[in-house]
């Protein structure tokens, strides 16, 4: 199982569009976590489980959205509720209370994968205005036997090694 996870695209389009043809044929899902800046029927959110940013303005946006993918309970939310540009804390605390195992998010514009008390939170960091990053950067998470690793690519497509992160599930 994989599914790709991006946020903060922040009105692009053309990019978006991009990122689902290019995985169309490997990935069960799309996540978007937000800041799209688009309207939440617009053809190109088609097929992204999708929350609001603090940029959405389309109260058709959830804050959170949860899903479960090969058994894995999933959270997905953009985190700016929960103040992730200073700490998980928050985040972590709606995690436990939904039992999820992994929680996507974003705001912060910072590609991290951390793993805490045994959930796997993931930001895949922004395609249009990456912080802390030379490049623009989303994901895929991939499933299987019980092992959920974390790949980070650039907008072209190019693996970016270093933020590589995997967890055991139990």
């Amino acid at each position: 199982m994989k599914i790709l996870i991006t946020s903060d695209s922040h009105g692009l389009t053309t990019e978006v569009n991009m990122l689902k043809q290019r995985h169309e044929d490997e990935v069960a899902a799309y996540i978007h976590c937000g800041d799209s800046e688009l309207p939440f029927d617009a053809p190109e959110m088609e097929g992204y489980y999708r929350v609001a940013g603090n940029c959405d303005y389309d109260r058709a946006y959830p804050e959170v959205e949860e899903l479960t993918a090969s058994e894995l309970p999933i959270l997905i939310t953009h985190g700016h509720l929960y103040g992730v540009k200073s700490s998980l804390r928050p985040l972590e605390k709606l995690a436990a209370e939904k039992d999820a195992k992994i929680v996507c998010y974003g705001h912060s514009h910072v590609a991290r994968a951390d793993v805490i008390d045994g959930r796997l939170y993931i930001n895949p960091g922004s395609i249009r205005l990456p912080k802390q990053s030379p490049y623009p950067t989303y994901c895929i998470l991939s499933y299987e036997d019980r092992i959920a690793t974390v790949r980070y690519y650039t907008l072209g497509g190019e693996e970016v090694p270093e933020l590589e992160k995997s967890v055991t599930f139990k």
